[in-house]
């Protein structure tokens, strides 16, 4: 299925308007990022994606470099000094939608896993977006992550402290 994959999770929830913007960053650059015809990197994917979210205002990692990563908060200490925080790959204006992309790593090294407990940790974030790709090695990420989030939220044997997961497959 070549095609731009999402899905919100819990599914009884509707797609909020700031993250429909989201979605449409990867709808204008799907053919440029699409996998596996092209096999980019996490940081290649986001460099294309860039000026869009950029665009809907996101704050958007430039590197990986001290001063180019964005730090979210997870922890205050001492006059209100940030003791511990997770980087994210982009962040909305307002710091309640945070984005992480995967590409190689997504389901091999259970990345979404991590993305998953970070963004639940972080100051004030509300939204997740994961995006992973299709197709990575001739197995389908987002089906399997899919899956993944389904059980989680059917079960509701652990309940996040996010509103949503917003999957994306691209």
């Amino acid at each position: 299925m070549d095609m731009l994959k999402y899905q919100l999770f819990p599914r009884s929830v509707g797609i909020t308007e700031e993250i429909q913007h989201v979605i449409e960053c990867f709808e204008q650059t799907y053919e440029q990022i699409k996998s596996p015809e092209n096999a980019f990197k996490s940081n290649e994917v986001l460099d294309v994606l860039r000026p869009h979210l950029e665009g809907i205002g996101f704050t958007v990692e430039t590197g990986k470099a001290k001063g180019q990563k964005i730090p979210v908060p997870v922890l205050f200490g001492l006059n209100n000094s940030v003791d511990k925080f997770f980087n994210a790959d982009g962040i909305s204006r307002d710091g309640k939608i945070v984005l992480e992309i995967e590409a190689g790593r997504a389901t091999v090294n259970f990345a979404f896993l991590k993305d998953i407990f970070q963004a639940s940790m972080m100051h004030g974030v509300e939204f997740l977006v994961l995006a992973v790709r299709n197709n990575y090695r001739g197995k389908d990420d987002f089906q399997q992550v899919y899956i993944f989030l389904e059980t989680l939220y059917i079960s509701s044997r652990l309940v996040l402290p996010l509103k949503g997961i917003i999957l994306i497959g691209y």
